[in-house]
């Protein structure tokens, strides 16, 4: 296809996609906390992801994150003030701590996961764009240069 030389070029995938991606954080964020969690960030909700129904070490949230095991050991520590986590002793014994959800965590998971389908549904509708077809190039796109194992979503908003 050629580009009409009067107009100005199409931005680059690369910002493209950060685009993208922050504006749909920026109105997941804004639903999320509309809803009643405004203390929240995307990194809590993808920690209550990794800890899930079985829990995981602070070493395990900091391999999944990508961070440090420092910086995930002040993620839970906030947490565990909050109320969102717990940390239990872990079912091997020694002294790793299982870091667990609470129910607040579980309920905060239930309205964030409704909140992103139903601003997925009307992305789909305002812009009459297949989403699952978006989903699936962009699955191929990550697999493509990251290979079979996804890689951690590092949380840098």
């Amino acid at each position: 296809m050629t580009r009409d030389p009067d107009s100005p070029p199409a931005p680059e995938l690369l910002f493209l996609l950060g685009m993208a991606f922050q504006l749909v954080l920026t109105e997941f964020n804004e639903r999320v906390a509309d809803a009643g969690y405004p203390d929240l960030r995307p990194v809590h909700g993808m920690i209550f992801q990794i800890l899930g129904a079985d829990g995981a070490t602070s070493s395990e949230l900091a391999t999944r994150l990508g961070v440090t095991k420092q910086a995930a050991g002040q993620l839970v520590d906030d947490l565990e003030r909050r109320g969102y986590v717990l940390r239990t002793a872990h079912p091997a014994g020694g002294r790793r701590k299982l870091v667990v959800l609470t129910d607040a965590a579980r309920r905060h998971l239930t309205l964030a996961g409704d909140a992103l389908h139903g601003l997925e549904a009307e992305l789909a509708r305002r812009t009459g764009a297949d989403t699952s077809l978006l989903r699936t190039e962009l699955l191929r796109l990550v697999h493509g240069l990251a290979g079979d194992e996804l890689p951690p979503l590092r949380p840098v908003w």
